[in-house]
C-alpha cells in the first residue's frame, strides 16, 4: 500500500508488469509474450498500448528545445500495397530529425482523406505518375551525407515495422514513436526508463 496516496498495489501485478516490460524491450510479439508469461493477449495489448501511449509523450518531452543537426522526409508504404497506384494515398509521411545523435520523428497529415475525391474523379493513370514523381523528389531535406544517422533509422524502421504484420493508420503514430525509442536507446536503458515511466504514470 502507498504511503503517499493510499492506493493497494499487488506484488504479483507489479512482478507481471515488469516482465511484460522486459519482454516488450525484448521486441517479443503480443503473442510470444502472453504465451511466455501465460496470462490473457487482450493484458498484454492493453500493456503494449500503454508503453507506446508513455513512450511517445517521453519522447515528445525529450525532444522539446533541442538543436537539430539535419533533417530529412520519409514516404513509408508497406510493401503489399506498393503494386497498385492507389495505395499511395495509405503511405505515411514522416519528417526525421537528427538531434544530439538520436533521432525524433514527426508525422505529417495523412493522405487518405483525399483518396475518394481523387478517385471519383477518374484522375487516370496520368495524375498517378505524376503524385509518385511528387512525393519522391518534393521532399523537405537538410541533410549533410548520404549515409547518416537518419538512414540508419530508417534501414532500422522498415526492419522492425515488419514484425506487426500491418500496423492500422490511427495507430501508426505508437509505433513509429515505439521504433524511435528502441533505436535512440540500449535495450538496458529502454527498460529502465519505461520502468521509470510506467511507475509515475
Amino acid at each position: 500500500k502507498c504511503a503517499r496516496c493510499k492506493k493497494k498495489f499487488s506484488p504479483a501485478k507489479i512482478k507481471t508488469d515488469l516482465e511484460l516490460i522486459k519482454c516488450f524491450c525484448e521486441n517479443l510479439t503480443v503473442n510470444e509474450s502472453s504465451k511466455k508469461l501465460a496470462i490473457s493477449y487482450t493484458t498484454v495489448k492493453k500493456r503494449c498500448e500503454l508503453f507506446r501511449q508513455l513512450i511517445a509523450s517521453f519522447l515528445e518531452e525529450e525532444y522539446r528545445d533541442k538543436t537539430v543537426i539535419e533533417y530529412d522526409e520519409y514516404v513509408y508504404l508497406e510493401k503489399s500495397k506498393k503494386k497498385i497506384k492507389e495505395n499511395i494515398f495509405d503511405a505515411q509521411n514522416f519528417l526525421t530529425f537528427h538531434y544530439e545523435n538520436k533521432v525524433y520523428n514527426l508525422l505529417m497529415p495523412n493522405l487518405n482523406k483525399y483518396k475518394n475525391q481523387f478517385l471519383e474523379d477518374d484522375a487516370g493513370e496520368a495524375y498517378f505518375k505524376e503524385f509518385s514523381k511528387f512525393m519522391i523528389y518534393n521532399k523537405i531535406s537538410k541533410t549533410q551525407k548520404r549515409e547518416n544517422l537518419i538512414t540508419q533509422f530508417w534501414l532500422f524502421f522498415e526492419k522492425s515495422i515488419l514484425k506487426y504484420k500491418g500496423v492500422a493508420g490511427k495507430n501508426f503514430f505508437y509505433y513509429l514513436k515505439e521504433i524511435e525509442f528502441k533505436f535512440n536507446y540500449e535495450k538496458n536503458e529502454q527498460e529502465k526508463l519505461l520502468k521509470e515511466l510506467f511507475t509515475l504514470s
